[in-house]
């Protein structure tokens, strides 16, 4: 593989595809973007099989000038790979989704899609900052269409909400941007990942940053573009959007924030604690009384992302490596549910979870896989739900017992809004004909699931498939930043007792 650009074949194959849906019936679009999109899923799998686990932190690198200070640079360590690979396996789920739901435009709804996914492979590959910059922004612009035109009622009101949140928090970023490049001369992302800029002019960039990636997460309280977002876009759109497009803010954490301002992270870490606890808190509390399906789910998404950014600032390995599988579970389970919520929405037209019921009964096949989902949420051992989360919060414990003990509470929660929505769609009574009617699943939903399902297994038996590729890379992260490391409140000796004798004067000094 070495020399073959088959990045930049990543970003022109869905690109390709795009500009010719534009000009093709609904029918041909249909079938050129799923096409196009399971070509991109066999070329991630290449990508995936040739990285070498214990190579160069970089691989696949392409590198062109294309005018002064500004490189088309691409390549990708341990940790795009793995980003890459949970973007180009969800859009052939998402195109799957829309196939019969999308009847209006569809020429136009998959070349955004398609546009959607070029841009998110970009985000993951850049190694040039503003290359990067360009991609991370752009990917609001077909966002904004697929809410704007084909979601639902009060569209227009969160594609304008969604679009301005995010871009103003972006601005800043890229002053900060320009002003890195001022002081170290080069726009080279691995080079600035080991650059070491002045500590108080660290807090300014980092605050820049944060601006960007906080609301792009979403953190509390710059999350509520993303429950309107979620309700009014289609289904395949709060799939993406859950899945994918929410991780780009723990990304710019993980290879922005931390490495290039590893004193401002420390700084600021008891901040995005204070904000990650309120979140798993508040934002439980509020999907526990949604009436919305979609809402609930997209309020858990906050929750969630909340254990992620609490991870990344634990500054050691198992945080780290717990807050990137929480990215890659929620990214697959959060996109299953909200497919299971389209999925009965497309036959009943409504979200209310009021109307549903005892769907056990006419839809066991949909019962079983909308549980396995719920169940991952939730974060049952044996599924990709329970590894990240016990890292993420046994990192967390480490470097502050209180922040680990009220993260924990999102697992409690979790169960609580997660098997209550279960309980009312699922069990009890039907109480509406309608429901009771409802086929269950077809042939083409039962592809998309099952393929949500296998991943979401593998990732809980056996997680060490997902960790191997990001290890290294993620040593190199906590080594960078342990100088600023904060000194933890928490002691764990597991595997590292006292002598006896210690505890014995221990004792004797108690009394």
């Amino acid at each position: 593989m070495s020399g073959f650009p088959i990045l930049s074949l990543m970003l022109l194959v869905p690109l390709a595809a795009a500009l010719v849906c534009l000009y093709l019936d609904a029918k041909s679009a249909r079938v050129l973007a799923l096409a196009a999109t399971l070509a991109n899923l066999a070329l991630g799998v290449v990508l995936w099989l040739n990285f070498d686990v214990g190579g160069a932190q970089w691989q696949f690198q392409e590198s062109h000038e294309l005018f002064a200070g500004f490189k088309y640079a691409l390549g990708i360590d341990g940790i795009a790979l793995l980003l890459i690979m949970l973007s180009v396996f969800l859009m052939p789920v998402c195109i799957g989704a829309s196939w019969k739901s999308v009847e209006k435009r569809v020429g136009e709804y998959m070349a955004a899609f398609l546009l959607v996914e070029m841009l998110m492979i970009g985000v993951f590959a850049a190694q040039d900052l503003f290359l990067f910059y360009i991609f991370f922004e752009a990917g609001l612009i077909p966002m904004y269409l697929i809410i704007g035109i084909w979601g639902g009622a009060d569209r227009i009101y969160a594609s304008y909400k969604f679009f301005l949140y995010t871009l103003l928090g972006s601005v800043l970023m890229l002053i900060a941007m320009l002003w890195m490049v001022n002081v170290s001369g080069t726009t080279d992302i691995p080079t600035l990942m080991a650059y070491d800029f002045d500590p108080q002019a660290q807090t300014w960039l980092w605050l820049a940053f944060f601006a960007s990636f906080a609301v792009k997460m979403p953190m509390w309280p710059v999350h509520t573009w993303l429950p309107a977002a979620h309700v009014q876009a289609p289904t395949a759109g709060s799939v993406i959007l859950a899945g994918v497009l929410l991780k780009m803010g723990g990304y710019g954490f993980i290879r922005f924030s931390l490495p290039m301002f590893p004193e401002a992270s420390a700084q600021f870490a008891p901040l995005i604690w204070g904000l990650s606890m309120t979140a798993v808190v508040v934002t439980s509390l509020i999907a526990l009384v949604q009436d919305d399906m979609k809402k609930l789910i997209a309020y858990s998404s906050v929750a969630h992302m909340a254990i992620v950014t609490v991870g990344l600032f634990a500054f050691n390995a198992q945080g780290l490596e717990g807050s990137m599988l929480v990215m890659l579970s929620h990214g697959l389970v959060s996109g299953a549910l909200f497919l299971c919520v389209g999925i009965i929405y497309d036959r009943l037209h409504t979200r209310e979870i009021a109307r549903y019921g005892g769907l056990a009964i006419n839809m066991p096949r949909y019962a079983l896989f909308f549980l396995l989902f719920t169940m991952a949420s939730i974060g049952l051992p044996g599924t990709s739900g329970f590894v990240g989360e016990f890292l993420s919060l046994a990192g967390a414990y480490q470097v502050s017992s209180w922040v680990g003990l009220i993260s924990t509470t999102s697992i409690i929660l979790g169960a609580a809004y997660m098997l209550y929505l279960y309980r009312r769609v699922v069990f009890g009574p039907q109480k509406n004909a309608d429901a009771a009617a409802m086929p269950d699943l077809d042939a083409r939903e039962i592809l998309m699931v099952v393929a949500l399902a296998i991943p979401v297994l593998w990732m809980g038996i056996y997680p060490e498939s997902f960790m191997a590729p990001m290890r290294a890379d993620i040593a190199a992260l906590e080594a960078r930043i342990a100088r600023a490391a904060p000194e933890g409140d928490a002691k764990p000796t597991a595997g590292n007792p006292k002598p006896a004798h210690e505890e014995v004067s221990a004792h004797e000094g108690a009394h």
